[in-house]
């Protein structure tokens, strides 16, 4: 258990740095809060600049309402001093920046008077007043005299607009600030310190401590968030620690498993290594007469045909059939036709039992005998000695008609490196010398 829990602390991954969530919560609020500053202070300085206008206009306009009806007067009198007084009066107002009177002369051209708060001012977006100057000689009478052009000081609206314009960015930054340090607090306070306490405690979590359950340090009257938590880590170590005992009796009972499965493999193998040693001998061997199958000889015939070429030596091969077999089948039934090959297997293997030599059924009643380091006389011998054994156990045969008893016809043929490159041309010889034997009366052996 302490294994694993050391393996399972090692593939824990390391926290290469560590970025505080009430910073990114305090960055957040300052991105939002200054897009929010933004927004605001671009719509409260447009206000603002609307307010401005409407204040500089209805400046002019008392302006324009005082000085009206004494201008037109001291027109309509040519009293040139007083005129200029007035317009100097006027010119002198905070939000006037530019006076333009225009007087019209009887067929010459109207005087114009202009006065300027700046020597170079250009068009700006301060408001302009047109007002015509109306004399009243008498009651009832009005006379045109003049057209007064008032401009606004531009550099005063501007003033008044930038100094509303930091009170607006002062005010928005302080609130965002103390908007900031509120969540700031707030949240460290409510949340940072105790999710501080919970990471403390899962790092500090091994499989002897899941039963010591977590506890906030802190006093809540309502159910919360962190409460959720709080209940969800303890309910994670104690189906953590469930599940840790189940394994370790888990892995206890599969131990024990284990070592009796062990003990029924081997077992079972040595059962299946047995079988299999019995099916190979059983595919191998002929299962009536216990000899080398047809297919355990051509497994066998090619290894000591190329052994023979590679060394030099000889190799010989004797093809046997049972003289008149399906006869004695006839005549004995095939109940006894099988103990004949099982007696005639007997006296090939004892005649044939040295190491090498290969005696095999290859078909119904016909064998095959290998002889390696073996030349065509000694074959020849070797044939001979198969056939008187065989008389020397007096198989009956009334079905012959070379021998009151089973005799074989026995063909020999020896391997010439020289004519033969496979094994089937020797055996394609030894099967015509027995052709041969049984035409010269069967019972006898033939080269």
């Amino acid at each position: 258990m302490a294994r694993n829990s050391e393996t399972s602390s090692a593939k824990q991954p390391r926290i290469k740095a560590f970025s505080s969530l009430g910073r990114r919560l305090v960055l957040a609020t300052l991105l939002f809060c200054l897009l929010f500053t933004l927004a605001m202070v671009t719509l409260r300085t447009w206000l603002a600049w609307e307010n401005n206008l409407a204040e500089m206009n209805s400046e002019l306009v008392l302006i324009d309402q005082v000085f009206q009806n004494t201008l037109a007067h001291a027109i309509w009198e040519m009293d040139r001093e007083s005129l200029g007084k007035q317009l100097a009066s006027v010119a002198k107002a905070a939000p006037v920046g530019r006076l333009l009177l225009t007087i019209p002369r009887p067929g010459q051209p109207p005087e114009i008077i202009e006065l300027n708060r700046y020597a170079n001012v250009a068009p700006g977006p301060a408001p302009v007043l047109r007002r015509e100057l109306v004399a009243q000689p008498y009651a009832g009478a009005n006379e045109k005299v003049g057209e007064l052009i008032i401009e606004g000081d531009s550099n005063l609206l501007w003033e008044r607009l930038w100094g509303e314009a930091r009170s607006i960015v002062i005010t928005q930054l302080v609130q965002s600030l103390l908007l900031a340090g509120l969540v700031m607090t707030m949240f460290n306070r409510l949340v940072t310190v105790h999710v501080i306490h919970i990471a403390r405690h899962l790092g500090q979590l091994t499989p002897d401590t899941l039963k010591r359950h977590f506890k906030l340090q802190r006093s809540v009257r309502r159910q919360d968030e962190l409460s959720l938590l709080e209940s969800q880590v303890n309910e994670l170590q104690d189906n953590l620690h469930a599940h840790l005992e189940r394994q370790r009796l888990d892995e206890l009972a599969m131990a024990a498993s284990r070592d009796q499965l062990a003990e029924l493999v081997e077992a079972r193998t040595a059962e299946l290594k047995a079988a299999n040693q019995s099916l190979e001998a059983l595919s191998r061997h002929d299962a009536l007469t216990g000899l080398p199958n047809r297919r355990y000889f051509d497994e066998l015939k090619e290894i000591e045909f190329r052994r023979a070429l590679r060394h030099g030596t000889p190799l010989a091969v004797l093809m046997c059939d049972v003289d008149f077999f399906k006869t004695y089948n006839d005549t004995y039934g095939h109940i006894k036709g099988d103990e004949c090959l099982q007696q005639i297997a007997e006296t090939l293997r004892s005649v044939f039992g040295r190491s090498g030599e290969l005696t095999a059924r290859v078909g119904g009643e016909e064998f095959v005998v290998v002889l390696p380091n073996v030349d065509a006389s000694q074959a020849y011998e070797a044939a001979q000695r198969v056939r008187a054994h065989l008389a020397e156990r007096q198989l009956p045969h009334s079905g012959s008609t070379v021998s009151p008893f089973v005799t074989l016809s026995i063909g020999v043929a020896e391997l010439d490196p020289r004519t033969m490159n496979h094994f089937d041309l020797l055996l394609q010889c030894a099967d015509q010398a027995l052709y041969r034997a049984k035409h010269q009366g069967r019972n006898c052996v033939a080269f």
